[in-house]
């Protein structure tokens, strides 16, 4: 455990304890200094806090930080395919077939697994099986994905990512042939009822989703479209487009029969596009499609 006290200087008085300590002690995020706060490190004049208690001039804050709890899941020499990398980022396309990270259990050649014998150094935000992860795609479901190194970085991303400035762009081939060019899907989803596996779109504990999408070419009896998520919501696409009556191509789980060899579902994060979390510079990366979601696409031309 590491000792820290400090007294509220008058420049502070008024703000919020998480912000404060945020502000003075840049080696922590504020989600991280939440997380110690609800766990009881963080105390105000020798007594408990919230993360929403203002400081007032004078107050006395101690807290001892609990040393980082050792990594349980092992580094693998995989061959990543790295988009971008530098001391804050990397940008990963992520094959289909990889986990992402680690569940109880399975804590084998995940992607996780991959970046941290490639970079030793990830956010410890999400905790040890999810070593800077900010955001995940599906297991079948190939492309673009933004791992943080840092704590800064792990922090500002998710900002990104709640206030919907991370802009993630998919490729989907899909069941039956739209009308529309263009449309939102806008639909909650929460998990189904009757199979936990499975997400649903449902009034009963669900949170909002919103899927936008336009028509990028129409075949005989398919069509392939470009999806913007405006949430990120477990199997998103999957859900919605099953929902509207248009489920995407080789789903196992939201689809119906396919005949065709896809090895999965027909779905690629081909794009990804946010603001660097140190520099702030506009970043955008692409990520081509899998050779297996070429082929059924060359198949159907």
């Amino acid at each position: 455990m590491e000792n820290f006290e400090v007294v509220v200087d008058e420049s502070y008085n008024g703000i919020r304890i998480d912000k404060y300590l945020a502000e003075i002690l840049p080696d922590f995020s504020r989600s991280r200094i939440q997380q110690l706060i609800e766990e009881g490190y963080v105390e105000v004049n020798d007594l408990e806090t919230k993360s929403n208690y203002k400081v007032k001039t004078g107050d006395i804050i101690s807290a001892e930080w609990p040393e980082d709890e050792e990594l349980e899941v092992e580094a693998e020499e995989m061959d990543l395919d790295i988009l971008y990398e530098d001391s804050d980022v990397i940008v990963i396309n992520k094959p289909k077939g990889m986990v992402v990270h680690p569940g109880a259990g399975n804590t084998k050649h995940t992607l996780v697994n991959g970046l941290l014998a490639h970079c030793k150094d990830l956010s410890g935000i999400n905790g040890v099986l999810r070593p800077g992860i900010v955001h995940r795609i599906d297991k079948d479901t190939s492309g673009c994905l933004v791992v943080a190194k840092n704590d800064l970085a792990h922090q500002n991303l998710s900002e990104q990512l709640s206030s919907k400035t991370m802009r993630r762009t998919y490729l989907a081939l899909v069941h039956g042939v739209l009308s529309h060019n263009v449309g939102t899907i806008e639909a909650p989803i929460g998990r189904d009822k009757n199979d936990r596996q499975k997400m649903t779109v449902t009034s009963i504990g669900s949170r909002p989703a919103v899927t936008h999408f336009k028509v990028i070419q129409r075949y005989e009896k398919m069509t392939l479209v470009e999806c913007q998520l405006e949430t990120g919501r477990t199997h998103q696409i999957r859900v919605h487009f099953q929902y509207i009556g248009y489920p995407i191509v080789g789903d196992p789980k939201y689809s119906i029969k396919n005949t065709m060899d896809t090895e999965g579902q027909c779905l690629h994060a081909y794009k990804i596009e946010f603001r660097h979390p140190r520099t702030n510079e506009l970043m955008q990366f692409s990520a081509e499609m899998p050779d297996v979601f070429k082929k059924v696409l060359e198949e159907l031309e």
